[in-house]
């Protein structure tokens, strides 16, 4: 005999309860294993094609990992040395870069900013705050002998548990499926499909999409001449993920400082402009209708409100699988509203006639 339905909500409410603990009281411990996991399901439809083709699970997974190694080994020599050489000067120059906006101001609105004004002090304020706290931020990550350590076993950590579950995750999925209830299974299996085509166009699109976004900004940027290009370009692209975000973060930040260092180059300054002018015109008209498509179901309210939520919550462990959670509860979501619109409770008596 099934079980009630009081029964049944218990059960996946303490399911429900465990994973939250799980997350709060685990969260930097599972960094590692969130991290591979999402690896491994960005990887595994190119497992699955290399497979059609002919190839064995071990060596399609085996062939991703060497390329995934030799993309790891070039971004170590070529970019990761200048990225973080940008950032900590980026860190260092920003009082000079605060400096100069008030000189700035100060000669051209003399009335409204004078020597005194609260207006000049709130800027020195932040123009120190921003080099304290960078610095701070820069020194706990890179004198820190447990953060290292905690850096060194992520990259170490990580890649194994990418490799392992990519291997195994046809056979752990097909495991999954033979421990559903039986009475639900067939529910089960079709929001765990929707979910998936949710997951997969928002999380591999957008992942696409940031990827190709980034790169052509921080490229462009660079050849405009931007001093701090590469850093500026690759923070545009790993926050595309956020509607419209991206954008205003990465365009008022490189607009800024093009304004600080090409000032009187209008036409420097206008390239930059038009370098995220035409990045928003390919991701809106061609990258996100490609890539991501219009039938993702994220509302971007509903995205940047489960991030919010659950960042604060439980740190950066919150932040990676805020996506999936809120793709997850979407699609129960309608699920339920369809059950509802369905039910006695919404048609009422008017359904004895049909």
């Amino acid at each position: 005999m099934a079980l009630s339905v009081r029964d049944q909500v218990k059960y996946w409410g303490v399911a429900a309860a465990v994973f939250v603990l799980a997350l709060w009281f685990l969260g930097d411990v599972i960094l590692p294993f969130v991290l591979g996991g999402a690896i491994a399901y960005f990887l595994d439809p190119v497992a699955d094609r290399l497979q059609r083709m002919g190839a064995s699970r071990a060596l399609a997974v085996s062939l991703i990992t060497l390329g995934a190694l030799l993309v790891f080994v070039l971004m170590a020599l070529l970019v990761i040395p200048t990225l973080v050489q940008q950032t900590v000067a980026l860190v260092d120059t920003a009082p000079q870069l605060f400096n100069k906006f008030q000189q700035v101001l100060t000669e051209r609105f003399p009335a409204i900013v004078d020597e005194n004004s609260t207006l000049r002090q709130s800027l020195i304020a932040v123009g120190e705050t921003i080099r304290e706290r960078g610095g701070e931020v820069l020194n706990s990550l890179l004198s820190s002998a447990a953060s290292l350590l905690n850096v060194v076993l992520l990259f170490v950590i990580v890649p194994v548990v990418a490799f392992y579950l990519l291997y195994d995750w046809d056979r752990m999925v097909g495991r999954i499926d033979e421990l559903l209830p039986r009475d639900h299974a067939p529910v089960i299996r079709r929001l765990a499909g929707e979910i998936d085509q949710t997951l997969a166009s928002f999380i591999r699109g957008m992942g696409t999409v940031c990827l190709i976004l980034g790169t052509y900004y921080a490229v462009a940027l660079m050849l405009v001449g931007l001093q701090f290009g590469l850093v500026v370009g690759a923070l545009a692209g790993l926050i595309t993920f956020i509607p419209y975000v991206g954008a205003l973060v990465g365009g008022a930040l490189a607009i800024g400082l093009a304004l600080f260092q090409f000032w009187g180059d209008w036409v420097s300054i206008g390239l930059v402009a038009a370098i995220f002018v035409a990045g928003q015109v390919a991701e809106g008209n061609f990258l996100t209708p490609k890539l991501v498509g219009s039938s993702v179901g994220l509302h971007p309210v509903w995205l940047i409100f489960a991030l919010s939520v659950f960042g604060a919550l439980f740190g950066f462990v919150g932040m990676l699988v805020a996506v999936p959670v809120a793709a997850s509860i979407g699609v129960l979501a309608r699920f339920i509203v369809a059950q509802y619109m369905d039910s006695r409770l919404y048609r009422g008596l008017s359904s004895r006639d049909e």
